[in-house]
């Protein structure tokens, strides 16, 4: 018997020879949350999500998505999910609403309630005034927003965005988490993203986990995870520095060197910058700000997620398979 969570894992396993794409895996995510997967190119993203979405099976472990066993219970747990792709998935040549009655026909929504539901999703977007037109005639944000309202059409319990906001300007991005909060609440729909745009993953998410090399290296509110593992970042530039004395400082977490410049991660530099710069000696500049995500990330994974690095297209490219 499993306690009951809306996503859980264990032990999550997949192999593809001597390569381990997903390695024991353990994750728990909570009806109603909306939980961020971040990770480089090649970290294991796509194979998990493949997995929980039945596309893919595990090489060993379990994992259950509301309820369901992803392997036992396959065709229950793709009535359970919405997927929302990367790529365009909507038809140019329907209208809007006819996009959707034609996802009602295909998930089996019952006749007596399709008109309904379909004016529910699209208010939930705020697509009602365009719904009668041709979809060819929608900008790239209201097709998005229109494959949010096609993804909760038929009342999955779960949501898998991947990259939901991916070349969109800043207002209509800004418009898209507005309405992916309101399914989370309103819908309660509990939704795992990928993103590589770290502000959208500190703005959205309760919780993210950072994957690298089939593991989750890291896992918790972004920040949680900002205080515990970056706190301040001060930059200094001096001509000579013992790092090896400033690493023994109880504040410093963390010194690197990089292109002449020291970078120190430090536990309220507010308190410690003066006690830190009598250590330093003499120097040329030094520059404060707050840690942030992208801080974490690279903490963690010695790596920076770029837009050219975004996983594109994946789910077209599983489903092919």
């Amino acid at each position: 018997m499993v306690d009951f969570m809306v996503i859980k894992t264990e032990s999550l396993t997949k192999k593809y020879g001597k390569i381990t794409a997903v390695d024991s895996l353990d994750l728990s995510i909570e009806e109603g949350e909306i939980f961020g997967l971040l990770g480089p190119n090649g970290a294991g993203k796509t194979t998990l999500i493949s997995m929980l979405c039945t596309i893919l099976k595990p090489t060993s472990g379990r994992a259950w998505v509301n309820g369901f066993d992803i392997v036992k219970e396959s065709a229950k747990v793709r009535k359970s999910i919405g997927i929302v792709f990367q790529q365009p998935s909507v038809d140019d040549l329907l209208t809007g609403r006819e996009n959707l009655a034609m996802h009602n026909l295909l998930f089996g929504v019952p006749r007596n309630v399709r008109k309904q539901r379909i004016d529910e999703v699209l208010s939930l977007v705020n697509l009602e005034k365009r719904a009668d037109d041709l979809l060819k005639t929608y900008s790239g944000g209201m097709r998005r927003r229109l494959e949010l309202a096609r993804g909760v059409m038929h009342h999955p319990k779960v949501l898998f965005l991947d990259e939901p906001t991916l070349g969109l300007d800043p207002q209509t991005r800004e418009h898209i988490w507005k309405y992916i909060r309101e399914l989370a609440e309103k819908e309660c729909t509990t939704i795992m993203l990928t993103t590589h745009y770290m502000e959208e993953a500190e703005e959205l998410c309760g919780r993210i986990a950072i994957i690298d090399y089939g593991k989750i290296v890291a896992l918790d509110s972004p920040q949680t995870l900002k205080n515990k593992i970056v706190g301040d970042i001060v930059r200094i530039k001096q001509k000579v520095t013992d790092i090896n004395s400033l690493k023994k400082l109880d504040y410093i977490r963390n010194v690197q060197e990089k292109d002449g410049l020291l970078y120190l991660s430090i536990k309220d530099a507010s308190k410690h910058l003066q006690d830190l710069l009598m250590h330093t000696g003499p120097i040329d500049f030094v520059e404060v700000r707050s840690g942030t995500l992208n801080d974490v990330f690279l903490h963690y994974t010695g790596r920076e997620i770029r837009e050219a690095e975004a996983e594109g297209g994946f789910w077209e490219r599983m489903m092919k398979k």
